[in-house]
Order: C-alpha cells, then structure tokens, then sequence
C-alpha cells in the first residue's frame, strides 16, 4: 500500500486571469507540490458578519507529507486574500499514484 498524499485546498479571487492562475501554480509546483488543479467556483460565506458570495478559482493541490509545510508557506506567502483559505488532509492513493509523488518528491530533494 502507498503512503498517504496530502490535499491541500485554496482559493483565489475569480478576478485573476488564467495566466496568473498558472503563475500561482507554477510557483506551488517550484516549491513542492507534485499537481495543481484549478477550476471555477461560486463560493458564498460569511465574512465580518456579512454574507458574501463571489466568484472564485477553486485549487486543489498534491502534494508528498514531505513537502506540505513548503507548499503551505508558499500559499501564505502570494496568497491575495488577508485570510486564505488553506485546508489540507492525508488520502491514500491508487498504488501507482503514489509512487509517482514519491518519485516527484524525492527528484526535488536532489535538487
């Protein structure tokens, strides 16, 4: 059986053009994160006691257990929103899936 992959989850204002969506992810990808998917998203959700809907993309982020905390940093770090969203939790993936990750981080870790 694989070790388990982290999820990480985000979201960026729908605002932002799709390069600069693909500049968000490649700078995930740079520190550590074996695959990024974005899509869009209607979010609705209370903000300073209000209730506020938007567009946003949607991101979903895999990564080794290794390299979570430099992903999480890397978010925090061009993340646009005061308070992003950052959600995270361990899955287990099909046998081949996972060795791919493992792979994919271990050849960071040459680096």
């Amino acid at each position: 059986m694989s070790e388990p992959v982290i999820i990480l989850q985000t979201t960026l204002p729908r605002s932002w053009k799709e390069f600069e969506v693909g500049s968000f992810s490649q700078s995930l990808l740079e520190s550590g994160a074996s695959c990024v998917q974005h899509s869009s998203v209607q979010s609705m959700y209370r903000w300073e006691g209000k209730i506020e809907s938007s567009s946003e993309w949607a991101m979903e982020i895999k990564v080794h257990v290794s390299r979570k905390e430099n992903v999480i940093s890397k978010i925090q770090e061009l993340h646009p929103y005061d308070v992003p969203q950052i959600l995270f939790w361990q899955a287990t993936p099909s046998d081949a899936y996972g060795e791919w990750i493992r792979k994919d981080s271990s050849t960071l870790s040459g680096q």
